[in-house]
């Protein structure tokens, strides 16, 4: 038996022995128990208090907050407390030291950022009773949510700028986007304040759209403004001889695809949307005054944590039912007491302003014809085509796309010429004309009459 060991080097026989015998006091572990109390989600912005409760017989050494990254392989130390010299220190450099030491165990993040989203650790230790050489350590973890409102939304027109078509059905898409959100907003469309009823869809994959299969998926049930009789007699006059889902409009008449490239396959989206009955004989819209509108969405995470959301709803343009239709897009989020909103408002295009520049052009001078704006607000953007008319236009093309047309050095033979600009977008078009005033050129004349007498003089020296 060895007699000289210490409590904490003597086997637990030989200390129950030399305790029976009353040669030693028992020791008894330390009691340490470290508790961390569940935190709600917290908004940017706001301050968080993580408070580490500890409960303990002996003497504490030390309290250490560390936040763990990469899954939990990376403990990233922040803050200490150092009971030994009552001091406390944050282990950021100072321009990212955020943390404020409250009492020992507490620590507060006065402004928290989407950064600060994910798990924290407490560690308490203290000091063994056998030795001070010795810490027994504890830990507690909590985590933290960070939520952040979206920061930005807006809607745009899919594929504009696009022509006007007054015999063929077209595809319209709004694009929402809701950037800056965490977690994912949701995201839906009014029309003219109303909730609009809608048939979700999602992508077909790689492997289903290869095996030629294209459809809604997803759909919302029949509900019972759909089983009236007008609109299932609409919905099985929209199916082909095969009772499958007719096609809407996909092909752009003046986009094609030249040899070696591969022509553009339409969405499933697009492909399962009915087409519009147009009289080929009168150029008018035979279509329900209830269209059907189909809606997808898209989540694309960024690298802050935060996602961006991208809604789409798309039905068949009518525009004599749809001009002055206002759409708006509605975001809801938790971290929002009211849902934000933006709007747009469908116009095709009015009386387009001109203007001309020189106001007064003469022979030589280079003329811009640009437009300055409408007389409505118009969405969406429109397309410009300039055309000269009775001819070609200076450079001899027939038409020029843009919100300008520019002649370069225009001669005296387009005094009087007219030019016409079309504005149109899926909603309508409309024409614009102005007339180009050519004035005489006084020192180019000069330059003219200095070049004649020059060689008038010279053919009188030589004779």
């Amino acid at each position: 038996m060895r007699l000289g060991c210490t409590a904490d080097q003597c086997p637990i026989e030989v200390n129950l022995v030399n305790w029976q015998k009353g040669l030693l006091l028992p020791v008894l572990p330390r009691y340490l128990t470290v508790t961390i109390e569940p935190l709600p989600p917290v908004v940017v912005g706001e301050a968080v208090t993580l408070k580490c409760n500890f409960k303990t017989d002996g003497r504490l050494r030390e309290i250490v907050w560390y936040r763990v990254t990469d899954g939990g392989t990376i403990k990233q130390k922040i803050f200490t407390y150092d009971a030994m010299f009552n001091t406390n220190y944050s282990h950021m450099e100072d321009y990212r030291r955020r943390e404020d030491l409250v009492y020992q165990s507490t620590v507060r993040l006065p402004e928290v950022r989407i950064s600060d989203n994910g798990p924290y650790e407490c560690h308490v230790g203290i000091y063994d009773r056998a030795t001070r050489e010795k810490v027994v350590l504890a830990s507690g973890n909590v985590f933290l949510t960070v939520m952040s409102p979206p920061n930005n939304i807006s809607v745009v027109a899919e594929n504009t700028p696009a022509p006007f078509s007054r015999y063929q059905a077209q595809n319209f898409t709004l694009v929402c986007t809701a950037k800056g959100g965490k977690p994912a907003p949701s995201v839906y469309f009014k029309r003219d304040g109303e909730l609009i009823e809608v048939i979700s869809y999602t992508q077909a994959s790689t492997s289903e759209q290869g095996g030629g299969s294209a459809g809604v998926r997803g759909a919302r049930p029949l509900i019972s403004r759909d089983l009236d009789d007008t609109k299932l007699q609409r919905s099985l006059s929209l199916l082909d001889p095969e009772r499958r889902s007719a096609r809407l409009y996909t092909e752009s008449p003046h986009r094609g695809h030249t040899r070696g490239q591969q022509a553009h396959e339409p969405s499933p989206a697009t492909e399962v949307i009915p087409e519009t009955v147009v009289s080929r004989e009168f150029p008018r819209w035979v279509h329900s005054t209830d269209p059907l509108y189909y809606f997808s969405h898209s989540h694309l995470p960024q690298s802050d944590g935060s996602v961006v959301v991208q809604a789409r709803l798309t039905w068949t343009l009518n525009p004599q039912l749809d001009n002055d239709a206002l759409f708006s897009c509605e975001v809801k989020h938790p971290a929002l007491s009211m849902p934000m909103q933006t709007e747009v408002t469908l116009a095709a295009p009015k009386g387009p302003k001109l203007l001309m520049s020189p106001t007064r052009a003469k022979v030589g001078d280079t003329v811009r014809i640009t437009v300055q704006g409408f007389q409505n607000e118009v969405f969406p953007e429109p397309l410009f085509t300039w055309t000269r008319v009775g001819g070609r236009l200076l450079d001899g093309s027939t038409e020029r796309e843009g919100k300008e047309l520019i002649l370069e050095r225009v001669p005296a033979e387009l005094n009087g010429s007219m030019y016409r600009c079309t504005a149109q977008n899926p909603l309508g078009s409309t024409d614009t004309h102005t007339r180009l005033i050519v004035f005489e050129n006084p020192s180019m004349m000069k330059n003219t009459q200095n070049q004649n007498s020059k060689y008038f003089g010279c053919r009188i020296c030589c004779l």
